[in-house]
């Protein structure tokens, strides 16, 4: 799938929910004695639907509410924990105004608005006030976990190489530049409820929702931030569930859900390249039917024919040329290709070949061919560096850090929804 871009402008405010006026405001859930109203609600799911282009319909509101739900549960929790560590410890951890209008500045640069256009228009969508405090939380929540564990976390340099051998082992593998949604089994209620949230995440992506704002608002991995850029990744780095699905997709495609033990992933292949010490080769053909089993005097005058034809040729240039002329040859182009991926007798002439040359008559199932070596290329990436992998293993296990605390908080809290 062509992916639709990745600005993050918030769409014109769909028809959203909203507290009825006149109605009394309640309590949608209760969060150790700590009430989120209805309106809280209301106005979270408006920020969901403007913020990320999914469009509220009947197979799209209970999620938009589940997720709006369990992210303002989430922050209610960090911030009881925050507010708790800031009163035992006697310092700030809380981001304060400034520091959240640096946030939204920062987003109104990445949607080509000065901050003042940005704000404005948060505020006549009537989210600002929902999306501060969004900012506030995840703001705060990353600067007491990086501040509280980040110091003490140590990536030894056995881990650093271990991940290196084995990526040198692997480096003839392709790399992949991914962007990825992960859905927490635990956080949204269980397998079953992430692989429909996933597919509904699917179908509205699928329809132009852009996956970087998608990312931002639905996501559980660390890169939600990033709008779910993971970068170039190679072999293990991954789930294994998740390489194979990316081994099969194209630069440009979205996956369906990819279910792994603790949740689901959806990926979207930005682009892909071939691992260290591939060599990349463009041939064109000229052939001429002749199915198996023919008999031996047909095949021989067969070869003949192209042999003829083959001393007429001087390379890539005329090759089609030449071959039109002849009745019952077919030529064309066929394109660039990895040489371990050709037939094996295509794949020695590939070898043998240098460019510009022409190769003998080769014999397949599907009839007799020459094939002329029109380029060819080494290509490849260069592996990462110690002090790259020493980053990505620090993220990773900080992000599953944070993870095991919010879960602890919720295991520990008394949640109420209504």
């Amino acid at each position: 799938m062509a992916q639709s871009s990745d600005a993050e402008a918030p769409a014109a405010a769909p028809a959203a929910p909203a507290q009825p006026q006149g109605m009394t405001e309640y309590a949608a859930a209760v969060v150790n004695d700590e009430i989120i109203s209805t309106y809280d609600l209301a106005q979270r799911m408006r920020l969901l639907i403007a913020t990320t282009g999914v469009q509220p319909s009947e197979q799209t509101l209970p999620q938009i509410q589940q997720e709006a739900l369990i992210s303002l549960v989430d922050e209610a929790l960090q911030f009881q924990e925050l507010r708790r560590v800031e009163q035992e410890q006697n310092f700030s951890i809380i981001a304060s105004d400034e520091d959240v209008d640096e946030e939204l500045a920062e987003m109104a640069a990445g949607n080509e608005m000065t901050p003042e256009q940005f704000t404005s228009m948060l505020q006549s969508q009537g989210v600002l006030a929902s999306l501060r405090e969004q900012l506030r939380a995840q703001a705060s929540w990353q600067r007491w976990i990086q501040g509280r564990y980040g110091s003490r976390l140590r990536i030894g340099d056995d881990q650093v190489q271990a991940v290196l051998a084995q990526q040198a082992a692997q480096a003839s593998r392709p790399q992949f530049q991914v962007s990825e949604v992960f859905i927490d089994a635990a956080r949204v209620g269980g397998m079953d409820t992430a692989l429909r949230g996933g597919e509904q995440l699917v179908a509205q992506m699928q329809q132009g929702a852009p996956f970087q704002a998608v990312a931002r608002q639905f996501s559980a991995a660390p890169t939600a931030a990033a709008g779910g850029d993971a970068g170039w990744i190679g072999p293990g780095e991954m789930p294994a569930e998740v390489e194979r699905a990316l081994e099969q997709m194209r630069p440009g495609q979205l996956s369906q859900p990819i279910p792994v033990s603790d949740g689901v992933y959806i990926v979207y292949l930005r682009d892909k390249r071939s691992g260290a010490g591939a060599t990349l080769v463009n041939l064109k053909q000229a052939a001429i039917g002749l199915p198996a089993g023919s008999d031996p005097s047909v095949v021989a005058a067969t070869r003949a024919r192209l042999m003829a034809l083959r001393a007429q040729i001087t390379g890539c240039g005329d090759l089609e040329t030449v071959a039109s002329g002849q009745e019952g040859v077919v030529a064309g182009d066929l394109g660039e290709a990895e040489i371990g991926d050709l037939a094996p007798a295509f794949r020695a002439a590939a070898e043998s070949l240098e460019v510009g040359q022409l190769s003998e008559p080769i014999r397949t199932d599907a009839g007799m061919h020459i094939v002329a070596v029109c380029g060819k290329r080494a290509t490849g990436a260069d592996q990462p560096t110690a002090e790259l992998v020493e980053r990505r293993l620090f993220f990773q296990q900080l992000g599953l850090i944070a993870r095991r605390y919010m879960r602890d908080l919720r295991n520990s809290a008394t949640i109420e929804t209504r």
